[in-house]
Formats: structure tokens, C-alpha cells, sequence
């Protein structure tokens, strides 16, 4: 393989417009191996876009106009006072700015799935858990705006990791509308290929939400080095259990079964969640 037809892959890649904004490391990362297994460059092009549709693309209905969408935000955030609160048992207001959030969710099929759940599911999950201070999410997509509807701890810090550049440069922005201005620095959404960089700063909770089933397609190791990167207290994994086509196919069962093998070994414990659609496991890492 040479440098040129490297080159010349990434270009291909990102002159079309749906991965124009995908992590240049993970394209690069992506191409190098495909190169390595198909001689004619067109084949491995192809076969690169193919793997960046399966980890990012399949997930967002279209291109969103994030500027719009920002600016639907601002706009509803000036007729919002946010209040914050450990009491689980109060039930979330649905303020013009939430509705929006949830308007703009609706577009990445993940936290699309996760709507009719959103108030029981961070809801249940943090009633088991002690103040939350910092969070890291792993390969977010939208879930960042569901941080209203997380009772984290007043000052938390929220750091968040995905593929595409622009949808976290939007995030960026769009996390700050939601806490005081002197928290706003703690906010932070950043472009990071999470398989080629681990991350491995200091958390108290990391959540890795329906993402290592993608990550370990892309890459059969990929998913302990990250389980053995992540510094975190606890983690909240979960996986789907229906297909983007709606199918179960027996997923629960399968994720089940994954999980029990990521974990074996690590001294974890952990407590399981079902939810309509989503299987969660809580895990006190111990570290």
C-alpha cells in the first residue's frame, strides 16, 4: 500500500459530503486497512465508506442544519430558568427548551429509541448511584442533550466523544444553554476517534450507551482496549434490543451474553436493567 493511494482513498472519502466531517484519524485509520486487503483503490474506498456508514452514518436520518438548530435552542433557552436537583422522584418539567432537545434527538436514530424511555431511564439508573460530579460519553451522538433529564450533581462536568466534527461543535454549544455560566467551561463536546484513542481521563461515570456492539465490527479488540483505557468509577453500558428495523432476533439474549464476557475477569460489579428497548448495566468498576 502506498501513501498516494492513501491520499487518494481519504480524499474520495471526504469529498462526499456525508463523511465530510467524520474524525480524518478514524478515516485514515479505516483505509490503511483496507487498503491492506484489497489491491484496486476503488474497492477499498468503497469499502471504507461501507464501515464509516456502519459506525456512524446508518444512525443520522439525514444531515441536520445544525446552525438552525442552534439557533432553535438559543431561542428557547431564553424563555428557560434551569433548575437542578438530587430528587430523583420529581418529575422532569417539560420546558420549551426540553421539547426542542427532544425535536433534535429525534434525528439520530439511538436517542430517537431512547425518547418514550428518557424520564425512567436516567431516572431508575440514578437512584442507584451517588452524586454525580463528571461524566464522560463515549461515542454520544445526540444523548448530550438529555443532560437535563440526568440529576447530576450541582457543577458536574459533562465531556462528550464522537466521530463527526460539526455535530460537536454544535453540542459545544448547545450543552452550555444548559448551565450557568460559570459551569459553561465544564461542558465540553470534542471530535475523538475513541477506537485508535482511548480516552482515559479521571470520571466518576462513563457512559458507553449502545455503542460497543458497533465498535467491536469495526474492530475485534477494540472494545476490551477501551473497557481497559476508561478510568471511571462506574460505567453504564447498554446495548438495543431491537434492530434499527425494529426486530429483536433475540438481541436481548445475545447483548446478554456479551456483556458477561467483556466483564469476566475485570472484578466488576454490576446491576442490570431492561427497559422497552434498551438492556443497561450499572457497573462499579472498583477502580
Amino acid at each position: 500500500m502506498s501513501d498516494s493511494a492513501l491520499v487518494k482513498l481519504e480524499t474520495a472519502v471526504f469529498n462526499s459530503p456525508k463523511y465530510r466531517h467524520i474524525s480524518p484519524e478514524l478515516v485514515r485509520r479505516i483505509g490503511r486497512e483496507e487498503l491492506g486487503k484489497r489491491p484496486r483503490l476503488k474497492e477499498a474506498t468503497k469499502a471504507t465508506k461501507n464501515k464509516l456508514h456502519q459506525i456512524g452514518g446508518a444512525y443520522l436520518d439525514s444531515r441536520p442544519d445544525y446552525g438552525r438548530l442552534l439557533s432553535q435552542l438559543q431561542e428557547s433557552a431564553k424563555k428557560t430558568q434551569f433548575l437542578t436537583s438530587l430528587d430523583t422522584s420529581q418529575p422532569i418539567i417539560e420546558t420549551e427548551f426540553l421539547a426542542t432537545c427532544r425535536t433534535i434527538m429525534r434525528q439520530h436514530s439511538s436517542t430517537r429509541e431512547r425518547l418514550p424511555i428518557l424520564d425512567e431511564f436516567y431516572s431508575r439508573i440514578f437512584a442507584d448511584l451517588p452524586p454525580i460530579h463528571s461524566v464522560m460519553d463515549i461515542a454520544s451522538g445526540f444523548n448530550p442533550l438529555a443532560r437535563a433529564w440526568m440529576p447530576l450533581a450541582a457543577h458536574a462536568s459533562y465531556t462528550a466523544y464522537d466521530i463527526y466534527g460539526v455535530m460537536m461543535a454544535f453540542l459545544q454549544n448547545s450543552m452550555r444553554l444548559m448551565v450557568d455560566e460559570a459551569d459553561a467551561p465544564a461542558q465540553i463536546a470534542a471530535q475523538r476517534d475513541v477506537i485508535g484513542q482511548p480516552p482515559t481521563e479521571r470520571v466518576q461515570l462513563a457512559l458507553i450507551l449502545k455503542t460497543l456492539p458497533v465498535l467491536e465490527m469495526v474492530d475485534k479488540t477494540a472494545v476490551s482496549r477501551l473497557l481497559d483505557s476508561i478510568q471511571a468509577d462506574y460505567l453504564l453500558i447498554s446495548f438495543p434490543t431491537r434492530s434499527l428495523g425494529g426486530r429483536g432476533k433475540g438481541m436481548e439474549q445475545n447483548y446478554e451474553r456479551l456483556f458477561a464476557g467483556w466483564a469476566a475477569g475485570r472484578g466488576w460489579q454490576s446491576q442490570r436493567y431492561l427497559f422497552d428497548g434498551e438492556l443497561a448495566f450499572l457497573v462499579e468498576t472498583g477502580r
